[in-house]
């Protein structure tokens, strides 16, 4: 579910937060990063459950519909597609999640007046009013409803989107994160639902983490006149301080974590900095962390391991 992209920005957020804070406890800060990474999965786990509660909601309101004083036709012989999608469905009966949802505490998270509201939407969309017309759905149309559902109902809801940012801090930035899970979830339903987990290697994510977190921090001292060395014309205090923290990272990830290739490490932060730092970062991280990698690889202070990794 979380890739190592999204590992190393939440490290970037972790380490900028803590070289922030003149007084900063590493330990305390790493326990509220890991903290940070599992709550994405309370995040996914309640986007998921929303759609159990939606069909739950509407098989209740249907039972109301039948039990008027007056029922109509359509009040009695409801349309059933909706509730028969059979992606929502094993949503809905999936005792993974209701475990999880339970354990966790995230039943609460959004009450029932919004669900009623959230399927009202979702009534209201070309999708749902095409998909109610097909003869007999097929695994595909069901998931694609759910996946328009996604995309246009609820990432676009602002009532939904303010209890998630009010629930924790972390959710605002990594609710693209969740979504995408849940779209990920949906797109390769073939009949059997079931849960992404949290990381794909949890044990060498974690370690990976970890390992980035606590040696840039570490070997920031050591790092610092690497840097300095390959940066002519150019005063140190000036360089912005999220481009220096992603030098120092990558840097550290090239010299401390040895199962990584020395190109994949370089490209991811120069990528980061397209995001998060200035428009004109990448093109000067990308010159400054080249002549550090050279001056490395010459003093042999790259060591990789396994299949492929070797330096040359």
């Amino acid at each position: 579910m979380l890739n190592r992209r999204f590992l190393r920005i939440k490290t970037m957020q972790a380490l900028y937060s803590y070289f922030k804070n003149e007084n900063a406890d590493m330990n305390l800060f790493e326990k509220e990063l890991f903290k940070g990474i599992d709550l994405v999965y309370d995040l996914y786990l309640c986007m998921l459950n929303i759609f159990g509660d939606i069909r739950t909601n509407e098989i209740l309101l249907m039972e109301e519909n039948k039990n008027k004083r007056l029922p109509t036709a359509s009040d009695l012989n409801p349309n059933l597609n909706f509730v028969n999608n059979s992606l929502l469905k094993e949503i809905s009966e999936d005792k993974a999640l209701k475990d999880l949802v339970q354990k966790r505490k995230l039943e609460s998270i959004v009450d029932s007046d919004l669900v009623r509201k959230l399927l009202q939407e979702i009534k209201k969309t070309e999708e749902y009013l095409n998909y109610i017309q097909l003869q007999t759905p097929t695994f595909k149309e069901d998931r694609e409803l759910l996946i328009n559902i996604v995309l246009k109902v609820l990432d676009n809801n602002e009532v939904l989107n303010s209890i998630f940012e009010e629930k924790s801090i972390y959710w605002a930035d990594d609710k693209h994160m969740a979504y995408q899970s849940v779209l990920k979830t949906f797109e390769t339903f073939s009949g059997i639902f079931k849960l992404l987990p949290l990381m794909k290697d949890e044990k060498d994510d974690r370690a990976f983490v970890k390992n980035l977190f606590e040696k840039t921090i570490l070997y920031k001292e050591h790092n610092f006149p690497l840097i300095e060395t390959h940066v002519k014309n150019w005063e140190m205090d000036r360089i912005a301080e999220m481009d220096m923290l992603l030098m120092e990272m990558c840097i550290t990830e090239i010299l401390y974590v040895p199962n990584v290739p020395v190109k994949a490490s370089l490209n991811e932060y120069i990528d980061i900095s397209k995001e998060y730092s200035t428009p004109n970062s990448r093109v000067f991280i990308n010159g400054i962390l080249d002549k550090v990698i050279f001056q490395l690889k010459t003093e042999n202070k790259i060591v990789k391991e396994g299949r492929g990794l070797k330096e040359s």
